[in-house]
Order: C-alpha cells, then structure tokens, then sequence
C-alpha cells in the first residue's frame, strides 16, 4: 500500500487534518473588480497608484507617491464578509516587490476606525512573507494605538499600502494570500 495514502486513511479514521493553510484570496484576471486604491487625494495629496491583473494570474499595485500638498501614501484594498479566521495564526503572502517596504494591513470589522498593520520588506524576487497575527499592530494614520494585536478572529478588509515617508515610483505584484494554522 502506498505510503502517502495510508497517512491519508489513517488521518481521515483519526479526524485529522493535513492541510495547515488555506488561500484567501488568489489573485487572477478579475481581481481589479475586487479591489480599490485610495490615495493620500482623500486628504490632497497628488500620490497615484494603480492596480490591474494579469492574464498570468497576479495582479499588480504601481505607481508613485508625492509628498506634496502633505501626502506620502497609495494602497489598494479589498472589502469582504468578515471571514473567520479563528482556527489560523498568520497570514502568508505570496508576492513580487521592488526592493522598498510595504505594509499589509487588515481589519476585524468593516466598522473598525483602526487596521492591524505588518511592515515587510521585498527583495525584487518572488517571496512569501510570514505574518504572525500576533505581530499585526493597531494603527490609525500612522498613529499605533495602545491595543492589543490582531486577535485574529475575523477578516473583513485586507490591504497593502506604501508609505515610506518619500517620493518615489512604486510595483508590488501579487499572487495569493493565505493563513497558515498553528503547527
């Protein structure tokens, strides 16, 4: 009998569980409905960015940021029914960056004021980043508030935003998101 399909068997008679994370969101050619910029022109600044997918299955975030006029931000973000995120302790992002530092931030609740925020460096290669849940910090306006970590219970909005404190052009392109269980 093959060995891996007697693991199976036996984890399946034992109720167990091989899978240790789960996609999310995978980005594909129709994930530039799913998805929406704001800019710092929310508060007049004249940062621009951008997002569209592929045909090769990722999407991509461009762009660049002013500092004028007391701007300095882009992010892209998507809205969903709260999923339950209970069972997972972090999030794993599969992307391509450019070399500058990106932030991934998600909320608890449509009606949360506050995002939980991870900052992550890219290489300029395909990478996965690891987020703890416990290492997302409250943030309002760049403002970290005295609060606790993500709990990781729910998910209703995930984001990546750019906000290094200088202007300059911007590419982060993305393939999947998904949460890994504690192991």
């Amino acid at each position: 009998m093959n060995t891996s399909f007697s693991v199976l068997i036996l984890s399946s008679l034992m109720g167990l569980t091989l899978l240790t994370s789960e996609t999310i969101y995978s980005f594909s050619e129709s994930s530039s409905k799913d998805w929406f910029v704001v800019d710092d022109g929310v508060m007049g600044g004249l940062s621009r960015g951008n997002f569209k997918s592929s045909k090769e299955g990722t999407s991509v975030f461009w762009g660049t940021v002013s500092l004028e006029n007391n701007g300095g931000f882009s992010s892209v973000r998507y809205r969903q029914s709260p999923t339950d995120v209970s069972t997972f302790s972090k999030f794993i992002l599969k992307i391509k960056g450019d070399g500058k530092d990106y932030q991934f931030r998600v909320k608890s609740s449509s009606k949360d004021y506050y995002s939980y925020v991870y900052t992550f460096p890219t290489s300029g290669e395909w990478q996965e980043v690891i987020i703890p849940f416990d290492q997302m910090i409250p943030s309002f306006r760049g403002r970290i508030l005295d609060q606790p970590p993500f709990p990781g219970k729910a998910c209703a909005e995930m984001a990546f935003l750019i906000a290094n404190k200088k202007a300059e052009s911007f590419a982060l392109e993305m393939k999947e998101i998904l949460v890994e269980r504690p192991q």
